[in-house]
This record gives structure tokens, C-alpha cells and sequence, in this order.
């Protein structure tokens, strides 16, 4: 146990689900009692007042019972408690509450109890004044030099200082320039008061100048906003600290002089009287509460200051002479005298802990007991081992703390989606440039086999389609019992998708016996969007710069077979071509021919072909299982449409340059705002100033190019989303065209969409370029590869993002050319040596190919 820890001599808890603040906490003797031993006051927020005097727990005494020696519950929330002679008449001490709309005086009185008991403590209420304003803190002194009598300045939430003699209200005053309120101390010294403003100034007003100052409750309205009207209220004096302040505290001792404490931040200051800073500490720590007190060394000053790091540190001006650690974080501090102890450190937390402790180094030290020798009876070792093995083996058997894949699931998830757009929209916040942007409703049904707790649903759908809400939280779910959850889904983003497939995934708890909170599961369930979310029906159009022809085994099939949806909502008869137009894209039309088995996708876009294409094979597939047909293919016999895909990979490449240029610019210029800040900062710090020399001109244009590049490089990202949106359809589309060119296997289909689609999301890191690029040399020097010196080729395991696309494009064109002359796809060990039987007839023309790839890879 560390020496450096506050010895807890005396502590509670007081209440519970209370709070509490600096203002909260008082030490004196209240009752009047005459021995100079102190009580500790506190009043909390919920509006209990409590006085306690504390003494040290003998062993034999179970509790602290007697500690407590009055608790009553107020009406209105206690924001600060004070003592002090606040009754005329008497220089007795009484007990000033401060609530929000009232000021209350108390008088606390003890009566000796003549039972075990013990002594009966009453609370009497002698005076209260009800605030026309919101109070947030109180001060108190003889103001004006007044003998024998404390009055009171109440500060109001909007600035206003009222004075209160006694039990009589004074005037009020109003703060020039207020905003927010700060601090507030009274110095009996100068006579004048202490606070910190909004704008981080210390300012002291004297308090002849508030009383000879226009008076608060007689000015209009009007008048109240003007800073001078009738005798201005002008400060005494005024420091700027540069931070806020979280308490004040004047001190004057019998060794020291007059000084006023600040509590900063990050810093607290000790001030002299006319507002010269006499020191200052910086701190790096985020202080919680202090307390200045009288030191044993001439002409210096002890601070107690906590933090949030639960430590209590005392300084002797600037240097720190201890530090001790606290079970709480002290938002009051307070020294205190009690019968048994002097000088006892009470510190209050937020959520009241009270404690009483003291510095010391008494250690706390701890010995281990001596372990008994005995001899080791490895007989009852073993019984003891396998009993303990079949009581293990046993509740594996009982228990399912592993879940088990063939059990049936405890929670089912259904999605299901309407086969009709919403009657009315709710799509909301869409980029996309259309009068109606068409929404549709899926509705997820959840019903649970068990009681299932921290249950939630959550829906993803691909960009840039969104959701109206993505999330569902149900507290728990009982057996049998159905939830159902609505959802709409449209399009938000300024681009086609590349996939309208959703998907939704519910994580939810099932509680066992040896695990009550719950095994975490997890099912999920997929959702398919219909086509007319993303476009509707138009006349075709016979212009297009792009084409495909998918060739099929079967009889041609009428349009309005495959597309009912469609064809009903246009007008003209003709069925065997089909327009239809992208909500975010170009038109797209569909035409069969009517006496081959051809169908022909154009469109002025090549990765706008890609949705079509794909509802066209997949109500194909649909059509022909309806009617038993089981052997339908599909092909496509045209040339690769390598150079429409390369010119997009080139699109999303320079996109990505973009982005990667701005972002450099932006940091570039971030650094030298910076260094601008701090050449300006040590010009204002300087005790002779020098000229500016334009500094501040070049500050703003500064700022003014950091502003413009954030804003070019917030849209050069959402530039590059939708460039990788359409990259995406695009490589859909060239993998599937790849497929039915060389016939490929689902296996096969499956090693070459993870070979072109390994990202769900581009990004600056690690991009689709290089990711492609190594995925792609990778099947070059394996399952595609021609030689045994091809599999043992070794390239660079960093994925950089590479200076041009050429080597990539020079890649895709190799794996396509190897495809077509017989190359199979295969994640097997012994695929190299296998392709290399299929792929005969090898020429010296493509080996001289192929040499010098190997030399341009070594070269990269």
C-alpha cells in the first residue's frame, strides 16, 4: 500500500442518487456551542440539509449513528451553505441556505439529552427573503466596515448583485458587460468584491462604487442593456487570466499579505491587492476544488487543490510539498478543528462522500500468513482430481456454453418486402434530382423460442441507398410473442447502385444457468429490393454508345413475361423492347429479337448496363424454373469490353489522386495556421510589443485556404463514393461477362469476385487499385500461371498506392487472355502444376510476353 494516501480518519456516504457542488460544503461551529469545535454542514441539490460532527470509530462501536447530528429536507434544491452572524440584534452564528428563489437564515440549537439518546439538535427558521431572480452563488462579510454584523451579496444567474443587511433587502446592481456568471468572493480588506466574467477577467468592484451606482430595480428595460446610464458601474481594477475560473478565494493571514486566489483550468493565481499577479502555477491536471491556508513559514501561503485524478496535492506557493490520494474526486475542501483532531482535511465528492482525513506516512503494511508444512498425499490428489474432472464433464453436458450449429435457432428473423412503392414517399434529405423519389417498405418480423434480452435490429443497405432508420433496440422478448419493424428504403445518393440487395442482422443474449447475462448470439437474413426503386419506364431510345448481346438456349421470351411491372405502365403494345430509365443515371433499353435467342442491353453508360443486365438473368433463371426447365444457359460471345472498364478504373483513380492531393494541401496549410498562431501569440505576450508585420493578413488568408481545401476535400470524398459506386457496377458487370464468356464454375465465380470486389469501402489506406492488383498477380503466378518460374515469382507484400494504372490494367488483361486459352480457377496447392497440362501450344512470342512482365514486376 502506498505511503501517499490521505488516512481516512472519519467518512460516510450521505443519501444516495444525490448531488452536490463546491457551494455545498461549510465548516463551523454552528450550534454556538463555545468549544470551538467545528460541525460540518452540507446541503445537496435534492434538497436535504445534514450537520455532522464526526468522531473517530472505536472497535467496540458498531456504527456512526450519533455522528449525525440533524438531517431535514427542504423544499427547494440547497446551492450553497453559509455561517456567519447574519441575525441583528446578536453576534451569534446562524445558518444562511441559498436556493434559487429563496434566502434562508437558521438558527441551530442543541438541547442535552438526558437518555442514552444523546443531545436533540433543532433547526429554527429566523428570516427569509424570496428572490425576484435566479440565484447562482452568495458571498458574505462585513460590508462597508460594518462591526459585529455579516450582510450578504447574492449574485443572480442574469448578473444582478443583491444586498441583503440582514433582514432587510439593499438594492441590487447590475455587472457591466455580464454574460455568464463566475465566482464570487468578498474581500473585507479592500471592501470590494471579487468575480471572474465571461470574457476571463478577474474584475474587483468596490463596494461604495456599487452603493452609490444606478439602481438596479428603478432603471427600465430599456436602460438595463446599457452599460452606463446615470453612474457607470467601473471596475477597480481588472486582470484578463485567458481562462475560466472555477473559485475564489481571499486570504489574509498574519504571516502573509492580501492575496486573492483564482482557480483556472489549467492555472491558478495568487493576486496581490491592486490585481498584480504576486504568482501563477501551471497545472497538468484538470483541478476539481482548492482551499488556500495559513502555512508555518513566513510570508508564504499552503494551497489544497484536487483534481480529477482522485489526488489532493498541497502547495507552498509554487512548489508542490505533498501529494495524496483520495477514494473520490473532492469538489469541496474544507479544514476543520474537532474535538479529538485539529487541522482534519473534509473533502465532499459529487455524489457525497464526505471524509475527514490527514496526511501522514503510517504505513499500512501487510503479512502473509505462514503456510502450514504437510506432507503431499498424492492418493487423495487423484480422487479429489477426478471428481473434479466429472463435475466439469458433467455441466459441459448440461450447459451449452458452446453454441451448437445443428440446434435450432432460439430467435428467427424474417424480412419481407412490399411488392408496391409507397403511396407516398419517405424519402427525405435524397441528392438525387427527380420530383419523386420512390420509396418501398420492408417489414421485419422477429419472433423468439426462448426469453431472449438486449435484443437489436440492425439494417444495412448498400450506398447510396438509405434506410429511414437503421436501428431497433427491444429491451427483452418473450416466447412466443411476435415483433414486427418497419422500414422504408430509397435512393439517396447521386448514383446507381451497384447492388439493391439489403441485409439485416440481429444480436440478441440467451441466459443460461452458469451464464446469467447471456451467450451473445447473432442471425441474419437478407432482403431483396425490387428494380423499380432505382428506375422506372420510359420510350427506348436506339442511340447508345454501349452494347451487350447475351445469347441464350432457349426460345426467345416476350418482355412482358419478364418484366410485368413494367410493361404494364407504358403505353405502346410493342413488348419486345423495353426503356427504362436510372432515377441517378442514363436510360436503358432492353431488346429481344424475335427470331433468335438474343437479347440486347445498350445504354450511353457501360456501368449503367450492369443492374439491367443482372434482373434480365435473374427473372430468366425465375421464368424457366416456373416452367420446369432446368438446363437454361446463358452466354455471352462478344469481344471483352476492356476499354470501357479500364477508362472507369481511371476515373476512380484520378478521383482518388484528388482526394490524396487535398488532403496534403489541407495539412500543409493546417501547419502553417499553426505557425502563424504562434508567431502572433508571442507578439501579443511580449512586454514591448512589435509591429505585426502583416501577420494578422496573412492569419486570414490562411484561414480562408484552409476553409476552401476542406470544403474541396469533403467533396472530392463524396466525389470518390460515387466513383467507387460505379466502379463496383462496373466490375460486376465485367465479372459476370467473364463468366458466361468462359462458362465458369459458382466456385470459379466466387474466386473472381474476391478477386475484383475484396473491398466494401474504398479508402486513402488501402484502396481498390492495389488490392486488385495483388489479388489479380496473385491467380497469375498460381492457378494461371504457365512455368514453374512464375509460381516462385515473389512480389511486394505492401500494398501502396501505386503511381498509374498501367500494371494493373496490363494484369486484367493478362488473366483475360489466360481464361480464354483454357485457364481454370483453382485456390489448390497443386493448380500451377496442373494448368500447365491445360494450357498447351505456349509460343515464344507469349514466353518472351511474359519474361518481360516478370522483369517490369522485379523493376516495381
Amino acid at each position: 500500500m502506498s505511503l501517499f494516501k490521505a488516512r481516512d480518519w472519519w467518512s460516510t456516504t450521505l443519501g444516495e442518487n444525490e448531488e452536490f457542488d463546491q457551494g455545498c460544503l461549510c465548516v463551523a461551529d454552528v450550534d454556538n456551542s463555545g468549544t470551538g469545535h467545528d460541525k460540518i454542514i452540507v446541503g445537496s441539490y435534492s434538497g436535504f440539509l445534514r450537520i455532522v460532527s464526526p468522531h473517530p470509530p472505536k472497535a467496540s462501536e458498531g456504527g456512526q449513528v450519533e455522528d449525525l447530528l440533524l438531517e431535514v429536507q427542504l423544499r427547494d434544491p440547497v446551492l450553497q451553505v453559509e455561517v456567519g452572524k447574519f441575525v441583528s440584534g446578536t453576534e451569534l452564528l446562524h445558518l444562511a441556505i441559498l436556493h434559487p428563489r429563496k434566502l434562508c437564515v437558521y438558527s441551530i440549537s442543541g438541547t442535552l439529552g438526558n437518555v442514552e439518546h444523546g443531545n436533540q439538535y433543532q433547526i429554527k427558521l429566523m428570516y427569509e427573503h424570496n428572490l425576484q431572480k435566479s440565484a447562482c452563488n452568495m458571498t458574505y462579510g462585513p460590508f462597508g466596515g460594518v462591526k459585529g454584523r455579516d450582510l450578504i451579496c447574492i449574485q443572480s444567474m442574469d448578473g444582478m448583485l443583491m444586498f441583503f443587511e440582514q433582514e432587510s433587502y439593499a438594492f441590487g446592481r447590475y455587472l457591466p458587460g455580464f454574460l455568464l456568471p463566475g465566482p464570487l468572493s468578498y474581500s473585507s480588506r479592500t471592501d470590494s468584491f471579487v468575480t471572474v466574467s465571461s470574457c476571463r477577467q478577474v474584475e474587483s468592484y468596490k463596494y461604495q462604487v456599487l452603493a452609490v451606482a444606478t439602481d438596479a430595480d428603478t432603471r427600465k428595460e430599456t436602460e438595463q442593456q446599457k452599460i452606463a446610464s446615470g453612474k457607470k458601474l467601473v471596475a477597480d481594477w481588472i486582470l484578463n487570466i485567458g481562462e475560466q475560473a472555477l473559485d475564489i478565494r481571499v486570504v489574509t493571514f498574519n504571516q502573509t499579505s492580501f492575496s486573492v486566489f483564482v482557480l483556472g483550468e489549467r492555472n491558478f493565481f495568487c493576486l496581490k491587492e491592486n490585481g498584480q499577479i504576486r504568482f501563477m502555477k501551471k497545472l497538468d491536471y484538470n483541478p476539481s476544488g482548492f482551499l488556500p491556508y495559513g502555512s508555518v513559514s513566513e510570508g508564504t501561503i499552503n494551497t489544497l487543490v484536487g483534481n480529477h485524478n482522485n489526488m489532493l496535492l498541497v502547495y507552498q506557493d509554487v512548489t508542490l510539498r505533498w501529494a495524496a490520494q483520495l477514494p473520490h474526486i473532492p469538489v469541496a475542501v474544507k479544514v476543520a478543528n474537532f474535538q479529538d483532531l485539529k487541522g482534519v482535511i473534509v473533502t465532499l465528492s459529487d455524489s457525497g462522500q464526505l471524509q475527514c482525513s490527514y496526511f501522514g506516512t503510517d504505513p499500512s503494511l501487510f503479512q502473509a500468513p505462514k503456510v502450514e508444512s504437510r506432507d503431499v498425499n498424492y492418493e487423495e490428489l487423484d480422487v479429489e482430481m477426478k471428481e473434479l474432472q466429472r463435475i466439469i464433464k458433467e455441466a459441459s453436458k448440461s450447459q451449452d456454453m458452446l453454441l451448437k450449429l445443428d440446434k435450432e435457432d432460439d430467435l428467427t428473423l424474417a424480412a419481407s418486402v412490399s411488392t408496391d412503392l409507397d403511396s407516398e414517399s419517405q424519402a427525405f434529405e435524397s441528392e438525387v434530382e427527380c420530383e419523386i423519389i420512390p420509396s418501398v417498405t420492408v417489414k421485419f418480423c422477429i419472433r423468439s423460442r426462448l426469453n431472449v434480452k438486449k435484443t437489436v435490429l440492425s439494417i444495412n443497405v448498400p450506398f447510396p441507398l438509405a434506410v429511414t432508420q437503421d436501428h431497433f433496440i427491444f429491451d427483452s422478448l418473450d416466447p412466443g410473442i411476435k415483433k414486427t419493424a418497419n422500414v422504408s428504403v430509397f435512393l439517396k445518393g447521386n448514383c446507381p447502385p451497384a447492388d439493391i440487395e439489403g441485409s439485416a442482422v440481429i444480436s440478441y443474449c440467451t441466459p443460461t444457468e452458469l451464464n446469467p447475462e447471456g451467450v451473445p448470439r447473432v442471425v441474419q437474413c437478407k432482403f431483396q429490393l425490387p428494380l423499380k426503386l432505382v428506375c422506372f419506364p420510359v420510350q427506348p431510345s436506339k442511340a447508345a454508345n454501349h452494347k451487350l448481346t447475351i445469347d441464350t438456349n432457349k426460345p426467345p421470351v416476350n418482355l412482358g413475361n419478364l418484366f410485368p411491372d413494367f410493361v404494364n405502365q407504358v403505353e405502346d403494345d410493342n413488348v419486345n423492347v423495353l426503356g427504362l430509365q436510372l432515377l441517378a443515371g442514363r436510360k436503358v433499353t432492353l431488346l429481344a429479337s424475335k427470331t433468335s435467342q438474343r437479347y440486347r442491353i445498350q445504354s450511353e453508360q457501360f456501368e449503367d448496363l450492369w443492374l439491367i443486365t443482372r434482373e434480365l438473368i435473374l427473372r430468366f433463371e425465375e421464368y424457366f424454373q416456373k416452367q420446369g426447365i432446368k438446363d437454361f444457359t446463358c452466354s455471352f460471345s462478344g469481344p471483352m469490353p476492356l476499354q470501357e472498364y479500364f477508362e472507369i478504373i481511371e476515373q476512380h483513380f484520378q478521383l482518388r489522386f484528388n482526394v490524396e492531393k487535398y488532403d496534403s494541401l489541407l495539412s500543409e496549410r493546417a501547419v502553417q495556421f499553426r505557425a502563424i498562431q504562434r508567431l502572433l501569440l508571442t507578439r501579443f505576450k511580449d512586454k514591448t510589443p512589435a509591429p505585426l508585420q502583416n501577420l494578422d493578413t496573412l492569419l486570414d488568408g490562411t484561414y480562408r485556404q484552409v476553409i476552401g481545401l476542406a470544403d474541396a476535400a469533403e467533396e472530392g470524398q463524396q466525389n470518390l463514393s460515387r466513383g467507387f459506386t460505379r466502379l463496383k457496377s462496373a466490375t460486376h458487370l465485367f465479372v459476370m461477362l467473364i463468366g458466361l464468356r468462359q462458362k465458369l464454375s459458382k466456385d470459379q465465380m466466387a474466386i473472381l469476385e474476391g478477386t475484383f470486389l475484396p473491398l466494401f469501402q474504398d479508402g486513402q489506406e488501402l484502396g481498390w487499385e492495389e488490392s486488385v492488383d495483388a489479388a489479380v498477380s496473385h491467380l497469375l503466378r498460381t492457378c494461371l500461371s504457365k512455368s514453374s518460374k512464375e509460381q516462385a515469382l515473389n512480389l511486394n507484400s505492401q500494398l501502396n498506392i501505386p503511381k498509374d494504372t498501367s500494371r494493373l490494367k496490363k494484369h486484367i488483361t493478362l488473366l483475360c487472355d489466360r481464361l480464354a486459352k483454357g485457364g481454370r480457377l483453382s485456390l489448390s496447392a497443386d493448380a500451377g502444376g496442373q494448368q500447365a497440362m491445360l494450357m498447351p501450344g505456349v509460343n515464344e512470342q507469349a514466353d518472351e510476353e511474359d519474361r518481360q512482365e516478370r522483369n517490369d514486376q522485379n523493376q516495381q
